[in-house]
């Protein structure tokens, strides 16, 4: 009977001391990394605030022009030494196609927003499992690319010195670039590298490629980034460096989010059960194979 007694009091001193560990320890850790469900009014406010705090960010950083221009004759020469300085050809060969050019300005201009918080709409509605991971990747990776606007300003091609790129949002006058026409001091011009047009883009595909339950969205889903690809060089506001810049700083983004989470964003689970509510794959198996009552009965 002593025995049981001590057994009870060891029970009880570690029954206290769990809430403790819980709180601390490990298991604190473990329940910030476990994906929750997300809820719509934090979701808004966060995007609002982070979306603001990057254009400030981003527009704070010094435009500094002579650096800027001397990074972008370097870019250039670069490209050229590798044979793919090909910007320029493609900018005049889509600027003499009007419908096609006024087309991609606003392609510029609008998708890089709409698609993406289209995509948040999405995972949020339909994969809230996966929505909290999928959005520390593209959230790392925009505050990344804020670091690569710091580091290294670099002019957008239409902006270079003794080169003929055009500007198509200037020549067009059409609605475009913040960073192009009238709407130029209203954002950072040497803001160019990388390019989130790109890590953006390649976030979203690679996000309905992975997530899709249909062939034809998963075929829109990668082509999207390949033409956003075209958009910015065709337009004259990024080099395809600039790109690469972008896809660097995705790579970034997704390896935080393995290493926060302990697994890529897309094989999560799709769905985060409701309070109270017990997994499918929680719930404890008899050994005929059917599950058995939670309370045991």
């Amino acid at each position: 009977m002593g025995d049981t007694t001590v057994t009870t009091l060891e029970g009880r001193e570690q029954a206290a001391a769990n809430p403790v560990a819980e709180r601390t320890g490990p298991g604190r850790m473990r329940r910030l990394r476990t994906p929750r469900r997300p809820r719509l009014w934090f979701e808004i406010l966060l995007i609002g605030v982070s979306y603001w705090t990057y254009s400030l960010v981003r527009n704070a950083v010094p435009e500094q022009r002579a650096e800027a221009l001397r990074n972008a004759d370097w870019i250039w020469r670069l490209e050229g030494q590798l044979g793919l300085a090909f910007e320029e050809s493609v900018n005049h060969a889509v600027n003499g196609v009007t419908w096609l050019v006024v087309g991609m300005n606003y392609y510029y201009a609008t998708l890089h927003f709409v698609v993406t918080l289209s995509v948040l709409v999405w995972l949020y509605r339909s994969h809230p499992g996966r929505y909290a991971a999928s959005r520390l990747v593209l959230f790392s990776t925009t505050g990344i690319a804020l670091a690569g606007y710091y580091l290294y300003p670099l002019a957008p091609p239409r902006l270079m010195r003794g080169q003929d790129f055009v500007d198509t949002v200037l020549v067009h006058q059409t609605w475009g670039s913040m960073a192009s026409g009238d709407l130029k001091h209203m954002s950072n011009q040497y803001a160019a590298m990388p390019s989130m047009h790109i890590g953006w883009s390649m976030w979203c595909g690679l996000t309905i490629f992975a997530l899709a339950s249909v062939p034809w969205a998963r075929v829109l889903g990668l082509l999207y980034p390949a033409a956003t690809l075209v958009v910015i060089v065709a337009t004259a506001n990024h080099f395809w460096l600039d790109a690469v810049g972008g896809l660097i700083c995705l790579s970034v983004g997704y390896g935080i989010a393995l290493l926060w989470y302990g697994h890529w964003p897309h094989t999560l689970p799709k769905h985060i059960p409701k309070p109270g509510e017990i997994s499918p794959s929680d719930t404890p198996s008899s050994p005929s194979g059917a599950p058995s009552s939670p309370s045991g009965v």
